[in-house]
């Protein structure tokens, strides 16, 4: 070891969360790239994926489960109606609404399902780096087990 190198400072601690953020941001570059072509964006795919698996999903449902506001969901679930993907059969001023998926909508979700797997092969599967095999072990083994449902009602089955 040469006197140069003494005063270097060893390797930053590893912070889980700046390490997540990372491969956030790497994971969501390479959905956005492989979704375009489907003319779905991060979000959009994961509001037809909230309105599908929770059948009858109400806007407040819909805000609480993305993490946004209920105005925001109303004008996101509004341009999914405007392009046939979605319908609120029950849209009508003072009363609950019911947001559904139209065929068209599962069929686009069906396609974007199938792009989303390859993304997981391309950054999780055999021939990914090995640290991004184990977080995505790590990740279905934190999911093992649970069962999805409305809100604060999912449930693990343990």
């Amino acid at each position: 070891m040469t006197t140069e190198n003494a005063d270097r400072p060893g390797p930053p601690v590893t912070s889980p969360s700046i390490v997540l953020l990372t491969l956030a941001r790497r994971i969501e570059t390479e959905l956005a790239a492989a979704l375009a072509p489907l003319d779905l964006t991060v979000s959009r795919l994961g509001l037809l994926g909230h309105i599908s698996g929770v059948p009858g999903v109400s806007f407040s449902e819909l805000a609480r489960m993305s993490g946004t506001t209920v105005q925001s969901v109303h004008t996101a679930v509004k341009a999914l109606v405007a392009a046939g993907l979605a319908r609120d059969s029950t849209a009508r001023a003072g009363s609950a609404s019911t947001i559904e998926l139209t065929p068209e909508g599962a069929r686009l979700l069906e396609a974007a399902t199938g792009v989303v797997s390859r993304v997981d092969d391309l950054l999780f599967g055999p021939e990914a780096d090995p640290i991004q095999r184990q977080i995505a072990d790590a990740v279905h083994a934190a999911f093992a087990g649970f069962r999805p449902g409305r809100g604060s009602d999912a449930r693990r089955t343990r």
